[in-house]
């Protein structure tokens, strides 16, 4: 049964996504609102028409190019969309053509609509031209899920008052640009029997690129033309058009890199040239997706708008997620946006990837591995600030070196800029990473890739703990200054508690991975003791560091400092600054901030959220009321930064306040698809999509993964009759059927799963992995560690 909603731009179905106004001054937000892509690229939903001041952009992973100030940008490349329809006079000697577009004539029907099943995006049009020509048109696009160098285009075209002279021109443009910077130089063109083809190459990066594209009419006959003008290739079809009869164009366009391939005009010529028709290319689509969602859905009944909504999100990152490449990552706007320059920060590892790790795991593996490429760059990145080991870069690109700008520019034009700081002073992503590596490792029982990449990850960075932290004499402890936090609305602190106790929590498993690493393979070992140099007394030092490390924990209350001296900062409350529109840095200014109790995104309250299930980590009932209780009034949620309504939502429904649980949800839920921030014209929050899973499933859904598997405690919203998912864990998949008043789970799986946990070599591991089979309960965040002394650790204590 189709269920529909609304909200003020847009109608919901289960699975659809329908607009049926056109508002330009939304152009630029319903551009990114309206992104199509497969894991290889990502397309805007500009019109094929185009549009006055409309910002056409397709993205490639791993496509770079330097770009002054801010060091390497993801291209904006060649765009494959222009197709634009010429209505004519009656005969073809008349001079008169009026070109289709929403800027002239008159717009008597429009309705898009994103059907995220097939990731189809379809736009119907009444249109009037200037002379009083009528003429309905149909787009239709897809990025093939099938295949990941096919992109497709069709047009159907009915006059409806006119007989007369139709001409489609389907072009490639060869000149797109990255808000005023064209970074690819011309290197060729030409035809071919099948259609047309560009060369371009990076400026820099010296990257390839290599477009083909062929177009096909049914419903009439059509003179084909080839126009290759410099950088914009076109085919053109006139057809002499009828009343009321329709015709169908269709456009197919290939796309490689020399990232893939060392010829990419030849492989996308030779692609072109054996591809299928529309309909067969559509099916193929349809099929993949549907494999997909099979895997990745969630049913929500009771609630039409977050039943669209959770899915729509989900598709926002399938359509990232990189399923061939492991030297990619999603980036923190996606593939959909000019925003942060397409580089990758610590929103991909801790928002998006648990997401993949229950549904997709092979795409989890190779964001993953990501790092591993990138070991390089963190490397030179440790050395140039004097420390040893791996330095992961706050802001990340090709190369693994640290990319984050410098300097930006500040709201007074005659001020002066701002320096960002977050390069020099924002590690804790230098745990993050590694939290990442052990939960995948947890959760799919992949030792080939612990022993083959996650180990030396989890290792070198753990040696960079080692030179950074500082020991107090006085204190006999260890100290990590001079930080930002989460909370990144204070800009240099000491003994931030989110980054000592993740440190700490990198160490103890840091250890854990080296001995079990000895144990079940020692060449391995000694190759990475060679290596990264890695000695008995650098192994020792992370023991000292572990017992030694500071924490601003009282006991008796459970209430966590956030970092040194916070509980002294002169106390704020936000209800004073209701009805404001803005972030309080913005109002009040970054020196003034960093004086005030006032907090960006939940810093405590995540360490909670991360470390929840962590056998030496107390979360209690206690602990996190008295907590929130502190720090929930302090935060920014609106306004702050989106990622932390998500984990709000988690935690307000971990203490029964469902009300709130569901506003901050909703916060998450709906911010670009209502633009709640406006910046959504930058591109897709990656993270809060991520964040929305993790608030359904880990949230309302009260997953908690024990050693018999997931186990399913549910607090659903107010409204909400049904939640329906499946998670992936250690080899088998586990379906959850939840309902309004019932605590359900998957209980014949359970019982399964615990029978295999049981026998010698449970399916889908192998004996080397059995012990594995018994490890502790997963952070809902991703499956999460015991620490190196839980009886149920899957490595020998050390």
């Amino acid at each position: 049964m189709q269920t529909k909603g609304h909200s003020r731009n847009f109608i919901y179905t289960d699975w659809i996504l329908i607009e049926t106004q056109f508002d330009p001054d939304q152009l630029h937000s319903k551009e990114t609102v309206f992104t199509i892509g497969n894991g290889y690229l990502g397309t805007k939903g500009s019109f094929e028409e185009g549009y006055p001041h409309a910002l056409p952009a397709t993205f490639i992973h791993g496509v770079y190019d330097d770009v002054p100030v801010v060091y390497t940008e993801l291209a904006n490349c060649p765009d494959w969309l222009p197709l634009v329809v010429i209505v004519n006079g009656e005969s073809p000697l008349e001079t008169l053509r009026e070109r289709f577009r929403l800027d002239q004539g008159k717009i008597l029907r429009y309705d898009r609509q994103l059907d995220l099943r097939y990731g189809l995006l379809s736009r119907y049009l009444r249109w009037r031209s200037p002379s009083g020509k009528t003429i309905d048109i149909n787009f239709e696009r897809f990025a093939s899920f099938a295949d990941q160098h096919v992109l497709v285009q069709r047009c159907h075209l009915t006059p409806v008052d006119f007989d007369g002279v139709i001409e489609v021109q389907g072009s490639i443009n060869g000149y797109p640009e990255n808000q005023g910077f064209n970074h690819w130089e011309g290197l060729d063109q030409g035809k071919t029997d099948q259609g047309i083809w560009l060369q371009r190459r990076t400026r820099h990066s010296r990257i390839e690129l290599g477009m083909g594209a062929t177009m096909r009419i049914s419903g009439t006959e059509a003179s084909l033309q080839v126009s290759t003008a410099p950088g914009y290739p076109t085919l053109s079809m006139t057809y002499l058009a009828k009343s009321k009869q329709t015709v169908t164009v269709e456009k197919i366009v290939t796309v490689f890199t020399s990232r893939e391939t060392e010829t990419p005009v030849s492989a996308a010529t030779e692609k072109l040239a054996h591809l299928p028709d529309y309909a067969t290319l559509l099916k193929a689509n349809e099929q993949a997706w549907d494999e997909v969602w099979q895997q990745s859905d969630i049913l929500i009944e009771g609630d039409s708008t977050a039943a669209f909504a959770v899915r729509y999100n989900l598709f926002q990152l399938l359509i990232a997620g990189s399923r061939h490449d492991d030297k990619v990552s999603i980036p923190a706007k996606t593939l959909s946006g000019f925003g942060y320059r397409g580089h990758i920060f610590w929103d991909t590892e801790i928002f998006m990837l648990p997401f993949f790790l229950f549904t997709q795991s092979a795409i989890a593996r190779n964001l993953l591995s990501y790092r591993w490429h990138t070991l390089p760059g963190a490397r030179r990145k440790a050395s140039h600030y004097g420390y040893k080991g791996a330095m992961f870069a706050w802001e990340s690109a090709d190369t693994g070196d640290e990319v984050t700008p410098r300097w930006a520019l500040g709201n007074d034009f005659y001020g002066e800029d701002v320096r960002i700081w977050c390069r020099d002073r924002e590690i804790h992503i230098n745990a993050d990473i590694p939290y990442a590596a052990w939960n995948y490792w947890q959760a799919t029982g992949d030792d080939e890739w612990m022993q083959q990449r996650g180990a030396e990850i989890i290792l070198d960075a753990a040696i960079f703990w080692g030179s950074r932290v500082e020991f107090n004499s006085e204190r006999q402890q260890y100290e990590i200054r001079g930080v930002i936090g989460v909370d990144e609305y204070h800009e240099f602190v000491h003994n931030n508690a989110f980054t000592n106790r993740m440190a700490q929590w990198h160490l103890e498993k840091a250890i854990a991975v080296y001995d079990w690493l000895a144990q079940k393979f020692p060449e391995r070992a000694t190759e990475l003791e060679e290596k990264l140099k890695l000695t008995p007394q650098e192994r020792s030092h992370w023991q000292d560091i572990i017992a030694k490390i500071l924490f601003l924990h009282e006991p008796l209350t459970e209430l966590i400092e956030q970092f040194e001296g916070f509980f002294q900062l002169e106390d704020i409350n936000l209800a004073d600054y209701q009805g404001r529109d803005r972030s309080m840095q913005a109002i009040l200014g970054i020196e003034k901030t960093n004086k005030y109790q006032v907090i960006k995104q939940p810093d405590i309250l995540m360490l909670l959220y991360l470390m929840r299930e962590s056998a030496d980590f107390p979360y209690n009932e206690k602990a996190l009321q008295t907590n929130w209780d502190y720090y929930a009034p302090r935060t920014d949620i609106t306004y702050g930064s989106s990622l932390g309504p998500a984990v709000h939502a988690i935690l307000a429904s971990d203490l029964g306040k469902s009300s709130e649980a569901y506003e901050v949800f909703m916060q998450a839920l709906m911010v670009d698809l209502e633009d709640n921030r406006g910046n959504t014209s930058d591109g897709i929050h990656g993270a809060t999509a991520g964040g929305v899973w993790q608030a359904v499933i880990f949230g309302f859904g009260g997953i908690q993964l024990t050693e018999n598997g997931p186990v399913a405690n549910s607090h659903l919203p107010d409204g909400w009759t049904r939640l329906k998912f499946k998670l992936h864990w250690r080899g088998k998949w586990h379906d959850f059927d939840l309902r309004k008043g019932q605590v359900a789970q998957d209980i014949t799986r359970q019982l399964e799963y615990l029978h295999l946990s049981l026998s010698p070599n449970p399916p889908n591991f192998p004996s080397e992995a059995s012990e594995h089979q018994t490890s502790p309960p997963a952070s809902p965040a991703s499956p999460a560690p015991s620490s190196p002394s839980s009886p149920h650790s899957p490595i020998p204590n050390p």
